[in-house]
């Protein structure tokens, strides 16, 4: 694990790091495979939290913690796509926009979520450097996978809402990569967005609250 934590290269001023780097390519398939429908994309956003945790694991606690939640996402949103691609029609998975009451309960999860989490961090600094955005950016992954294990458009709107913070605190603490990575993840996500928005739309039909999506 320590080549793996080794300096890479410097791009720009930003010395990046080879887990760094690896984690986060293999956090970019893992959406662009999220874009397409695939149950490919959990494994490989598991793959991804194994090697960021490791990253992180020993100076950033809370970001290792982060990514141990994330891992354990990624193992029930497989379990979810895996009983819900059927419903779509061509073996993939069937998407649409959430209901009016799950998007309140998302929020209101995200907002207790992320003062839980803070006040969390502040209580033990060692496990961030930066309690608040930190959280908010630990609770706001959480709940996109969650809308994404569901097959909710809204998953789009939650990562776009994450990197607005993600990009200048990954390069704030040093994650030059990372930061670089929430950058196209932003071009991803208004991409993305856009085919599940019209696949919605196309499929035209109401799925029943608390049903597989």
């Amino acid at each position: 694990m320590n080549a793996l934590n080794s300096e890479a290269f410097t791009l720009f001023g930003q010395h990046v790091i080879w887990s760094d780097m690896v984690g986060n390519t293999f956090g970019l398939a893992a959406l662009a495979l999220g874009w397409r429908r695939s149950l490919w994309t959990w494994p490989v956003q598991f793959l991804s939290g194994i090697i960021l945790f490791g990253a992180f694991f020993g100076h950033l606690t809370g970001s290792a913690g982060k990514q141990a939640v994330v891992m354990a996402v990624a193992l029930w949103g497989w379990w979810q796509w895996s009983r819900g691609r059927k419903g779509s029609g061509d073996g993939q998975i069937a998407v649409r926009f959430a209901t009016w009451r799950e998007r309140l309960a998302m929020i209101a999860a995200a907002a207790a979520g992320t003062v839980a989490v803070a006040l969390f961090f502040t209580a033990y600094p060692k496990l961030s450097w930066d309690p608040w955005p930190d959280a908010y950016i630990f609770v706001g992954t959480v709940v996109a996978m969650y809308a994404q294990a569901r097959g909710m458009v809204e998953f789009w709107f939650a990562w776009l809402l994450v990197d607005l913070v993600g990009v200048p605190l990954n390069f704030a603490n040093g994650y030059a990569f990372s930061g670089f990575v929430y950058v196209i993840y932003g071009a991803l996500v208004l991409w993305g967005l856009r085919d599940w928005w019209l696949r919605s739309r196309r499929a035209g039909r109401p799925v029943p609250e608390g049903a597989p999506a």
